[in-house]
């Protein structure tokens, strides 16, 4: 697809600072190319060294600028932040300039903010996407000059206040969607995935660890699929190994990180997660029961009312962290696995929360806003 004048479209995505911010991302990416013959795709993200491997790992370019987030920082390490931003705008300013783009996305994460703003400034067209359901302080401040609006969750829509946002839902990969790639073990056991999310989460990790041990000396038959994030994964196995489990379970069942998701998640009778929004969505899309466990200090608890959203159709069950203990997850999954028509009712009714089309509905409107036709 290209313009008038025959030009091929090109995108730039930023955004980032955690998988669940690039996911959706790489989503539109995909059928932005899948639409458009000869689009080119470019990611700028910030220096975190998972944010340039996922997107390696995908296939995509990708730049970098130097910017970091604000939050939870501290007024010193703020004013360290502050002073970045100059230097991250310049560096934004020539990536548009080297690249010409017919349109920046934002996909949320502080990256997002200082090259969206540029983008802007130099008569880019401008779109930015909110997967969560209290928007971000980047896309809060950016909804006031971009082009376009998309939210994934209606809860969101008041925050973007006399602006029109448009409901999407969160872009999911394609791929989960498809069968299972073979790379994961599978049984006939009641299978159990545990994520963090990218990062890894160790509250859950070790409520898990020790649930599974529990639910073992009951008598319960479990096999699980572990993700554990980098950082916590050598304590993971060896919290697993005082429950008995040998070098051979560990390395077929507990990973860092999870790169064929999609046979993890098609491997699993029911989910223990983080709530972020893009888990949430993949969850939906593959009618995946699941028992969420929102991260506490997300922004204005939006992790929370995400899993809110979710459990009120049914589609999952919600334990506050604070409330978290090895022996209620164990009897909350004892209990799905000794009624599996409950198990059944819960993903039929998460498939009801799924928006699969959220990638082709942001590419129209990209497609409206650039002035792209067909040829």
């Amino acid at each position: 697809m290209t313009d008038d004048r025959g030009h091929k479209i090109r995108c730039i995505i930023a955004g980032g600072g955690t998988g669940g911010h690039l996911f959706p991302g790489i989503a539109i990416a995909r059928e932005l190319e899948k639409r458009c013959t000869g689009a080119t795709v470019l990611f700028v993200v910030g220096r975190r060294r998972m944010e340039s491997e996922i997107l390696r790992r995908y296939g995509f370019q990708v730049v970098f600028i130097d910017v970091e987030g604000m939050k939870g920082r501290g007024w010193k390490k703020g004013l360290v932040v502050l002073s970045m931003l100059p230097g991250s705008l310049v560096q934004s300013m020539r990536i548009i300039k080297d690249f010409k783009p017919s349109l920046v996305m934002g996909v949320g994460g502080y990256s997002s903010g200082p090259f969206c703003l540029t983008a802007r400034l130099l008569g880019v067209p401008t779109a930015i996407h909110e997967q969560n359901s209290y928007p971000g302080l980047t896309n809060r401040l950016l909804a006031r000059v971009v082009d376009r609006i998309f939210v994934s969750f209606a809860e969101s829509t008041p925050y973007f206040k006399k602006r029109e946002s448009i409901l999407t839902g969160n872009p999911i990969r394609r791929e989960l969607l498809s069968p299972p790639q073979d790379s994961l073990p599978s049984n006939d056991n009641f299978t159990v995935l545990a994520v963090g999310g990218s990062q890894g989460a160790r509250a859950i990790n070790e409520a898990f660890v020790k649930a599974y041990g529990i639910l073992k000396k009951s008598g319960k038959t479990i096999t699980f699929i572990h993700q554990t994030g980098q950082y916590d994964h050598k304590r993971v196995v060896k919290d697993y190994r005082v429950e008995g489990l040998e070098a051979k379970e560990l390395e077929a069942n507990v990973f860092p990180f999870i790169k064929d998701m999609g046979s993890a998640y098609h491997r699993a009778d029911m989910v223990v997660s983080r709530a972020g929004a893009t888990t949430l969505f993949e969850l939906a899309a593959l009618g995946k029961p699941s028992i969420l466990i929102p991260y506490p200090h997300a922004t204005n608890g939006h992790q929370e009312t995400n899993a809110r959203s979710l459990a009120r159709s049914g589609g999952a069950t919600v334990m506050i962290q604070k409330d978290l203990t090895p022996e209620g997850l164990a009897n909350t999954l004892s209990t799905y696995m000794d009624h599996p028509e409950r198990l059944k009712m819960m993903g039929e009714a998460a498939r009801t929360f799924s928006r699969p089309d959220a990638d082709r509905i942001i590419v129209d409107q990209i497609l409206k806003l650039t002035g792209r036709v067909e040829k």
